[in-house]
């Protein structure tokens, strides 16, 4: 019942090329009825012009045979190529949609899965399942249609050996459901495998995973789980491929031996004085029965081949099946005509990863536009996921945020995406130019505001002196760039977007002194006259912080300036005390 489900789901995907596909299959048909003149021309040369010697009727047989054999590849070519058209069309529709699906997945599914594991799916399982729908569905047609179209011709030429050819057919067809069912198995066994693999090719041989192996002697152990998991995809790969390999040359042998039964019982019926066919129809016959036994074999062959394609398609269903937990509104809210001011506001906010532990709970605290925010707090009291909440990177479990008065649900995810900024403490850079890892902000950006923003970053005196300046590849996660410089091309980068809100993640918290204080100048440039969110870790850099809000697991436990706080002589001041003990150190 689920396999026929996932057909009829897998047939919905070629539906908006349902007019080429009808056209492949009126190439097909029109290739398959002029096929079938051949055999009929041959029983007219053996049966009435070379016996009687009619050159001009030999002659215009010979001459129609070639016309076949020219006009069914004429169809062939032009059925190729529109049915390889139409196939890698519903690649490319498969491969947008489970991107596009993967792009809609909030933080939580890609904390939970490897990155190893979203790649093979994209790229093995939609890979593995080219050959299929490229040629597939023209296949089954044309394989169909030539063995419809033999069987109506072989019966025309005589149904007693048309009955004898076709006795057998039944119990191919259960065998090849039989080795499609097990083929099917064993490919989702495989993909599985490969998935194994992949997460540990993209964890081990990126630059980081290279730097941990060999600073912990554990390349090794890497090669040793690689080699494991190879080892496995190679008894799965020998399975899939003797999945049924007797049961299927069984059918071959028979169906081979098919033409000498034909030939026997002809035989036997000249023997005993009674012809049951002339030559020529014997010759026809036999002929068409071979271009019934190529199709059926096929026809068989490609039934497995769908089969074991269906744990394919049923992985990339897995994935195109997920529903966001971030939904964009159905109708989102108009922002005010003069522009977002920034007034943050979280509203009795409650949120929770699961239904077991709450992170956060009762979050009341409003943000005036062009204020600052520092968020303080114990590692896992809900800081991060807090700043988080405004960008909307999770959705509240209670209670709402606002911005100008507006539920962030209520925005469209272009909207937000421009009125929220966020700089984290893992910078991401693309494997690309330093100008293109500036422009992903704002892709018309023109070289002079590239510059403005680097200058104010603090960072363009550095890009302008490396050898292809803002033409500098940046390497594999910006590894060409020292941690602070990550962090103020980071800087440089939001300024681009310029938002009038943002969130700083610990931005400075894995940096240097000196460092930080170059990077905290940038940011302090980058913040101002802004609505920003800060997430400290570091608490000597947010002192002039109009407001500060300390999280004790998940409440607010203390809320007011440093100076109020530290007065106060609380779990900011012990948090602070406990700071500056580390920072001495």
């Amino acid at each position: 019942m689920a396999a026929r489900s996932e057909l009829r789901r897998i047939l919905r995907l070629f539906h908006p090329y349902r007019s080429r596909l009808v056209l492949v299959g009126v190439l097909v048909a029109l290739s398959s009825i002029v096929g079938l003149a051949s055999p009929f021309m041959l029983r007219a040369v053996l049966d009435d012009a070379l016996p009687h010697g009619r050159t001009g009727l030999l002659t215009l047989l010979a001459l129609g045979m070639i016309a076949v054999t020219t006009l069914t590849a004429v169809f062939g070519v032009w059925q190729t190529y529109l049915s390889t058209a139409v196939g890698q069309s519903v690649m490319h529709d498969l491969r947008t949609a489970v991107y596009a699906r993967l792009q809609s997945m909030p933080l939580s599914f890609f904390t939970t899965t490897r990155t190893g594991e979203v790649q093979s799916r994209i790229a093995n399982d939609i890979g593995g399942m080219q050959s299929t729908v490229t040629s597939t569905a023209t296949s089954l047609i044309a394989n169909f249609t030539s063995v419809l179209a033999a069987v109506i011709a072989m019966i025309a030429l005589d149904w007693r050996l048309t009955v004898v050819s076709l006795v057998m057919l039944p119990f191919f067809v259960w065998i090849s459901r039989r080795v499609g069912s097990e083929r099917r198995r064993i490919t989702g066994e495989r993909q599985k495998q490969l998935a194994g693999m992949s997460a540990i090719v993209e964890e081990s041989l990126s630059v980081s995973g290279i730097l941990l192996g060999r600073t912990m002697g554990r390349s090794p152990a890497l090669i040793d789980d690689f080699a494991r998991e190879s080892r496995g995809l190679v008894d799965l790969e020998i399975r899939s491929g003797m999945a049924g390999r007797w049961r299927q040359s069984t059918i071959t042998i028979v169906m081979a031996a098919m033409p000498a039964v034909v030939y026997w019982a002809a035989g036997l019926t000249s023997a005993s004085g009674h012809q049951l066919v002339s030559i020529g129809t014997l010759v026809a016959f036999t002929t068409l029965q071979a271009g019934l036994l190529r199709p059926a074999v096929q026809l068989l062959s490609t039934g497995v081949e769908v089969q074991s394609s269906l744990a394919l398609f049923g992985r990339i269903f897995e994935y195109l099946d997920l529903r966001p937990d971030i939904a964009a509104p159905e109708k989102p809210a108009e922002l005010p005509a003069g522009g977002v001011v920034g007034a943050v506001r979280f509203e009795q906010v409650g949120f929770s990863y699961d239904a077991d532990r709450k992170v956060l709970e009762d979050i009341d605290i409003s943000v005036p536009a062009g204020t600052s925010l520092a968020l303080v707090g114990e590692t896992g009291s809900g800081k991060t996921t807090l700043g988080y909440l405004a960008a909307r990177l999770y959705d509240v479990g209670s209670g709402r945020v606002t911005i100008d008065g507006i539920d962030v649900r209520d925005m469209s995810f272009a909207d937000l995406s421009a009125t929220v900024g966020v700089v984290s403490q893992e910078t991401y850079l693309l494997h690309a130019s330093v100008a293109d890892n500036l422009r992903f902000a704002k892709p018309d950006a023109t070289e002079e505001e590239l510059h403005a923003a680097a200058r104010a970053a603090q960072i363009h005196d550095h890009i302008s002196g490396l050898p292809d300046g803002y033409n500098t590849m940046v390497g594999e996660r910006g590894y060409r760039f020292s941690g602070g410089e990550k962090q103020r091309l980071a800087v440089a980068r939001t300024i681009l977007r310029n938002p009038p809100i943002l969130v700083l993640d610990e931005a400075t918290s894995a940096l240097d002194t000196r460092t930080e204080r170059e990077v905290q100048e940038a940011i302090d440039a980058l913040s101002a006259g802004r609505t920003t969110i800060t997430i400290a870790h570091r608490l000597s850099t947010i002192r002039d912080a109009d407001q500060i809000a300390v999280l004790d697991h998940g409440r607010i436990a203390e809320r007011g300036t440093h100076a109020e706080l530290l007065a106060h002589n609380g779990f900011y001041a012990d948090l602070l005390a406990r700071d500056e003990v580390l920072a001495v150190a």
